[in-house]
């Protein structure tokens, strides 16, 4: 599955979620922005770590949406790479295999 698609459906998923549970979403997002909001943490570094996580998780739709975001807050590909293989060390192999998804996020996030 291509990156940008996932993408889509990413956004489609939450429209969705929004549309049949607008309260619980609502409280999701709440959530989140508080969560991902500058703090001790910048954004940057909070979603290099929701990459690894991802990663870990094996989450397709998170790998490439968080990879966007990290690209987005500056977050550079060794930047990106070496949170990949915390993940890795944490996770083992299935972890390095979804790599191939963190490279295609990292081509369609990259400005051409």
């Amino acid at each position: 599955m291509d990156s940008k698609h996932v993408l889509d459906q990413v956004m489609e998923t939450m429209g969705f979620s929004g549309s049949v549970k607008p309260d619980m979403q609502k409280g999701f997002m709440d959530f989140y922005q508080a969560v991902l909001k500058p703090g001790s943490l910048s954004v940057k570094t909070k979603e290099l770590i929701a990459i690894a996580l991802s990663l870990s998780s094996s989450c397709e739709w998170c790998i490439t949406y968080h990879t966007k975001l990290a690209v987005d807050n500056g977050a550079t590909d060794d930047e990106i790479l070496e949170a990949a293989y915390v993940a890795v060390l944490m996770a083992g192999s299935p972890a390095l295999m979804h790599v191939s998804i963190l490279k295609s996020a990292l081509e369609i996030s990259r400005p051409k």
